[in-house]
C-alpha cells in the first residue's frame, strides 16, 4: 500500500469514529481528575484498548497505559503521547465538585486523539506496511501542582519524579523509542463575547508545529516554622507567616533585576497559613516555580528567590527550609521532524490555516525532547482562558478528529518505505543530554 493510501485509509477509519471519540473527550472533559490520581480517567482508556483488542502495560508511573504496536519490520520506533490529567479551577463550568479539578488545558483532547491513533492503526490494517513499530502513551502528570502531594509520593516510593513524563523516563520507558509525537490544544475560537470581555479573537491559523519559544523551570517548596503562641500576645511566639511576607517583599524586590529578554516569572502561593486566627502561625508553606526561557537564566534568578526567602526568616527568626524540585526543561526542537509534520498538518488544516513554529508554555514533553526528536503539534479548538473558569472546547473536530489525523499520518511518513525518513530524523538529531546526564544532572538522581 502507497503513503497517499495509508494516510486515506487511516483517515476514513478516524472519521468513521468521530462521534465515538469526541464522546470520549466529552467523558474525559466531564470527570477530571489531578495528577497521579486519573484512575477514572485511565478505565475509560483501557475499555477503549479492551474493544479494539489490544494489548497494554497499565500503572506504568501510578495511573499511564503504555500500548505496543509492530510493524511488519522494526526499523524505528515511533511514540504517540496523550496526557490525562487536569488542573485546579474550582470554578469551571465542569470542575469536580469534591477535589477542584477541571479540564481547563485541553488534556482531554489529546488522550481522545490518541485513542483515534489506536482505532486508525489497527483498523486500517496499515501496521503491516509500516517498518517501524509505535508505541502508543496515555502519560500521568503533566501539570506540575500539589507538590507537597507528589512529594509525599515519592516519600512512600511510588515514584521519584513529580512529572509523569519525567517518570516514564526513568522508568526506561522511553528507552526503546526513537521519535516522539504529541499535540496540545491550542485557543483559536471566540465569540463575541468572549472578544469583547477578554480580548480574545477568532484566528484563522487553526494549528501549528510548536516553537522554540516556551519556558523551563524550577520547582520549590518552602517552610517556614516559628513559634506558636496566642495572638494577643505576638511577643512570645515567632510568626512564621510574618517571615513568609517578608520573602514575598524580598522576592518582589528582585523583579526588576530580571531581563526582559530571559522571561524569568516567579509566581508563589501560599498553601498553608496557620492553624487558627487567634494563635501565631508557626507552619507556613508556600510553592513556587522559577520559570524561564534559558536555564542558566532560571538557575540564577533561582538562587536570588532562595535568598530572598531565606532572609525573610533571618529577621524573624523563624527556620526556613527550601526544597528544589526539579521542574521542566526549556524547549529543544528537531528541525527534521519538524518538517515533515509541518507537511502533514498543513494537508489536514489546510496551507492557509497553519503556521510551522508557535509559541510554548512549560511542560514536560521538553524534558523528552531533550533527549529525543520530539514534535508537539498544536491544534485549534479551544476558547476562553487557559487554566481558566471560561475555557471550554468548542472544536473538537479539531481538538481530537483532526489532531489524530495529522499525528497518525506522520508517522506513516515517518515509517513508511523502510522507514527511511524515521532514520533520517534519528541520525540527524543531536540531543541536549543523554538519559543518564538528565536523571543525574536535571533531576538529581
Amino acid at each position: 500500500m502507497k503513503v497517499q493510501e495509508m494516510k486515506k485509509a487511516v483517515c476514513a477509519v478516524i472519521d468513521k469514529h468521530a462521534e465515538e471519540l469526541i464522546a470520549l473527550n466529552d467523558s474525559i472533559y466531564r470527570e477530571p481528575e489531578l495528577g497521579y490520581k486519573e484512575f477514572k480517567t485511565a478505565e475509560k482508556i483501557k475499555e477503549q484498548l479492551n474493544r479494539l483488542g489490544l494489548k497494554y502495560e497499565e500503572g506504568v508511573a501510578i495511573t499511564g497505559i503504555i500500548t505496543p504496536l509492530s510493524g511488519r519490520s522494526h526499523q524505528a520506533n515511533v511514540a504517540v503521547m496523550g496526557e490525562l490529567d487536569a488542573v485546579l479551577v474550582p470554578g469551571h463550568k465542569y470542575a469536580d465538585p469534591l477535589t477542584g479539578a477541571a479540564h481547563c488545558c485541553g488534556h482531554c483532547a489529546q488522550a481522545a486523539s490518541v485513542i483515534g491513533v489506536a482505532a486508525a492503526l489497527v483498523e486500517s490494517g496499515v501496521m503491516q506496511y509500516l517498518d517501524g513499530d509505535v508505541t502508543l502513551m496515555h502519560v500521568p502528570s503533566e501539570e506540575f501542582v500539589e507538590l507537597e502531594y507528589r512529594e509525599n509520593l515519592v516519600q512512600q516510593g511510588k515514584i521519584k519524579l513529580l512529572g509523569g513524563k519525567q517518570e516514564f523516563i526513568r522508568l526506561g520507558k522511553f528507552d526503546d523509542v526513537d521519535i516522539v509525537l504529541t499535540q496540545h490544544t491550542l485557543g483559536t475560537e471566540a465569540d463575541a463575547s468572549t472578544e469583547n470581555q477578554q480580548g480574545g479573537k477568532q484566528t484563522k491559523i487553526k494549528a501549528n508545529c510548536g516553537g522554540a519559544i516556551g519556558k523551563g523551570f524550577v520547582g520549590k517548596m518552602i517552610r517556614y516554622t516559628g513559634k506558636a503562641s496566642h495572638a494577643a500576645l505576638p511577643s512570645e511566639g515567632i510568626n512564621a507567616l510574618t517571615a513568609a511576607r517578608l520573602g514575598f517583599a524580598g522576592m518582589d524586590a528582585l523583579r526588576e533585576t530580571f531581563r526582559d529578554e530571559e522571561g524569568i516569572r516567579v509566581h508563589p502561593i501560599i498553601t498553608k497559613g496557620g492553624n487558627l486566627v487567634n494563635v501565631i502561625p508557626a507552619d507556613v508553606r508556600i510553592e513556587t516555580y522559577v520559570r524561564g526561557q534559558n536555564m542558566p537564566a532560571i538557575l540564577d534568578a533561582s538562587e536570588k528567590v532562595d535568598r530572598a526567602f531565606l532572609a525573610g526568616g533571618y529577621v524573624i527568626g523563624a527556620k526556613c527550609e527550601i526544597t528544589q524540585i526539579p521542574g521542566y526543561m526549556c524547549p529543544y526542537e528537531s528541525q527534521e521532524l519538524k518538517d515533515i509534520g509541518f507537511e502533514n498538518l498543513k494537508e489536514i488544516f489546510g496551507a492557509d490555516k497553519c503556521e510551522r513554529n508557535g509559541i510554548g508554555a512549560s511542560t514536560d514533553t521538553y524534558d523528552v525532547a531533550n533527549l529525543l526528536p520530539t514534535l508537539s503539534f498544536h491544534t485549534g479548538g479551544a476558547k476562553g482562558t487557559f487554566h481558566g473558569v471560561d475555557f471550554d472546547i468548542v472544536r473538537p473536530d479539531y481538538a481530537v478528529i483532526d489532531a489524530a489525523k495529522v499525528m497518525v499520518c506522520t508517522l506513516i511518513d515517518l515509517l513508511a518505505n523502510g522507514a527511511e525518513k524515521a532514520l533520517f530524523v534519528k541520525e540527524s538529531f543531536q540531543p541536549a543530554l543523554t538519559k543518564e546526564q538528565y536523571l543525574h544532572d536535571w533531576c538529581r538522581l
